[in-house]
């Protein structure tokens, strides 16, 4: 671990920042990622323009970034025990976004149970890019469905996985990386180059934790839903434009018997995307069973990371037992 925490305490901390997040979702006044937001839409407005774009979006990354990273960084060193113990958990907790994830998308599957077909559409256009004004009732339900197996590696797994690496500041570190990336990493004229930068790093930091994710799909498919899972990760994954939204979304829609991808309409112009999963067409119920397979992926990790620093507890207990014992017979036989 780069922060030098023992697994036991990292597990412990990883347990309240997740409850935290489970007890309180995200703030509703003064959330750190709006109030980031808004200051990567000053950098871009004051950067993205004239000529050296590429370099002019590195320079916009490190500067929204990295002051906030070092300074977690710092906290987390120089401060006492209980404030290291605050300063971890807290940022795992604002990083987190798993009672998010269950508020932004289980309302849409309600509504179209309802048949508020205006209110699905509505409150499915404030979680994804494409067009909902004319979507049916199956594009809603696709449209939550790959939020939510997408999003469940983005607010989630990978801030979970770098919270294990590096604590606090690496979960703070993967967040913002990923805000940027939504945010930027657009292959439009706008942010073809500016963007592309932030998209790069976002594929790096992903790289992990989206297998490990896809994985995990895989493992908590439904009875019947393993093999399939992992036909249409091998399969399906390379066709996809992003290298680590790929194997996410191809397995996760393995996993539950259905099909995603395929057309979808942004700023009024159709896009062909490749196919995801196999299976029938998403229906409202399969926003809820997305949900329930990354809330059991979550509970799936935590539990992992307690079983192996348990391991890890019991491996140094028998390591110092065995020490010390074998000190005492040396000890006793010198001085017979």
């Amino acid at each position: 671990m780069l922060i030098g925490l023992p697994l036991a305490d990292l597990a412990l901390l990883l347990v309240a920042g997740v409850a935290l997040d489970l007890l309180l979702g995200e703030p509703r006044r003064w959330h750190p990622l709006v109030g980031f937001g808004r200051l990567a839409t000053v950098l871009e407005a004051r950067l993205n323009l004239g000529r050296w774009r590429l370099a002019r979006g590195a320079l916009a990354w490190m500067l929204a970034v990295l002051p906030f990273t070092l300074l977690a960084w710092w906290l987390a060193a120089q401060a006492g025990m209980l404030m290291q113990v605050l300063v971890h958990v807290l940022l795992l907790y604002f990083a987190l976004g798993l009672r998010s994830l269950r508020e932004h998308t289980l309302p849409i599957f309600r509504a179209l149970q309802a048949g508020e077909l205006d209110a699905a559409r509505r409150l499915t256009g404030r979680i994804v890019s494409r067009d909902t004004l004319d979507a049916s009732p199956s594009d809603l339900a696709k449209a939550g469905a790959e939020s939510l197996l997408e999003n469940g590696n983005d607010a989630v797994f990978g801030t979970l996985f770098w919270f294990l690496v590096a604590g606090g500041p690496g979960a703070l570190l993967f967040r913002l990386a990923n805000t940027l990336d939504a945010m930027w990493g657009y292959r439009s004229e706008r942010f073809n180059l500016f963007g592309r930068f932030a998209a790069r790093i976002d594929d790096v930091l992903n790289l992990l934790p989206a297998r490990l994710t896809a994985l995990s799909y895989v493992l908590l498919a439904p009875r019947g839903g393993h093999a399939r899972a992992w036909h249409c990760w091998r399969t399906q994954a390379p066709s996809w434009s992003s290298p680590n939204a790929g194997p996410v979304m191809a397995s996760g829609a393995g996993a539950l018997g259905i099909a995603l991808g395929g057309a979808a309409r942004y700023d009024g112009v159709l896009e062909a995307r490749p196919p995801l999963g196999l299976g029938r067409a998403a229906a409202p119920e399969d926003i809820l069973r997305a949900w329930r397979l990354v809330s059991g992926t979550a509970l799936l990790w935590v539990l992992l990371v307690c079983a192996a620093a348990l391991l890890a507890v019991g491996v140094g207990v028998g390591v110092g037992v065995g020490v010390g014992v074998g000190v005492g017979v040396g000890v006793g036989a010198g001085h017979a």
